[in-house]
């Protein structure tokens, strides 16, 4: 009865004893390999997230950035030589026939007109086309052996056919006065939208297509009979000093006209003239 008690009481101490002091010994024989590998299969996947990405994603990342170095590469090289392409093909398509400075401009036609120290002597004629830095400044429309007066496209008389180059929509830009112009296009509504870039087109009689002239600042689709839009002019017309003078395009050939047609264009002017009193 009595030894029932006392283990009743001493049991749980006993056998606690008993664990703790078979833990040592385990530990002893072991040399605590086996908390260790308990430990280690605890913590690793923590190491694992902690370390950052593996040998494989290092690599992997280091051949895509290495890939991504060689696109920038020959983009780079692709945009020179197109520059170099386009540079040549400028240079043969067309060369100025002189460089002139602007000698004479006064406060009542500031935007309509300026004077340039380049005449016929120079091989500048009437109808030469003018540029400057930026694009399109005008043409000249009289000339003496030793200077040209030269019509901006800010004059208001001014009319130059143009196209957006994004769309190919076309219309005739005219002088504003000012550093814009206004565009009036040929279609009801044509398909354009602000910051669009406008050249002259290939319809134009005065001018060879292609030359910058602007962007588009505003719009007015609802504008009847015809859309309208605000151009921001490139070249700086308000402070011009020196520019580029090239030949007259040629004229490009008529086209014929129709049997039907010109007979009645004929007989509508002879009614006309017989209508008039003598």
């Amino acid at each position: 009865m009595f030894t029932a008690r006392w283990w009743e009481r001493r049991g749980l101490q006993i056998g606690l004893l008993g664990l703790v002091v078979g833990g040592a010994f385990v530990l002893r024989q072991t040399q605590g390999s086996f908390l260790l590998e308990v430990y280690q299969g605890i913590t690793r996947p923590l190491q694992i997230m902690s370390s950052g990405p593996t040998k494989e994603e290092r690599l992997r990342d280091a051949q895509l950035l290495e890939l991504q170095t060689q696109i920038v590469d020959l983009q780079s090289q692709n945009q020179k030589l197109k520059q170099i392409l386009n540079y040549n093909e400028q240079e043969k398509a067309a060369k100025p026939l002189a460089v002139a400075r602007v000698i004479g401009r006064s406060a009542d036609n500031w935007w309509q007109q300026v004077t340039l120290n380049r005449g016929s002597s120079n091989g500048v004629q009437e109808g030469s086309v003018v540029r400057a830095e930026g694009g399109l400044i005008g043409l000249v429309e009289n000339v003496t052996p030793n200077s040209s007066r030269v019509l901006l496209v800010s004059d208001f008389k001014s009319q130059v056919g143009v196209t957006v180059s994004r769309t190919g929509a076309k219309g005739v830009l005219r002088g504003d006065g000012s550093t814009e112009a206004v565009l009036e296009f040929y279609e009801k509504v044509p398909n354009v939208k602000i910051g669009d870039l406008i050249a002259t087109s290939t319809y134009s009689q005065k001018f060879p297509s292609g030359i910058a002239v602007g962007r588009i600042k505003s719009l007015d689709l609802k504008r009847l009979p015809a859309s309208i839009a605000k151009i921001e002019l490139f070249p700086p017309i308000r402070s011009l000093d020196w520019v580029e003078i090239y030949s007259k395009p040629e004229a490009q050939p008529e086209a014929p006209v129709n049997a039907d047609k010109q007979k009645e264009t004929q007989e509508s002017q002879k009614s006309v003239s017989q209508a008039k009193p003598n």
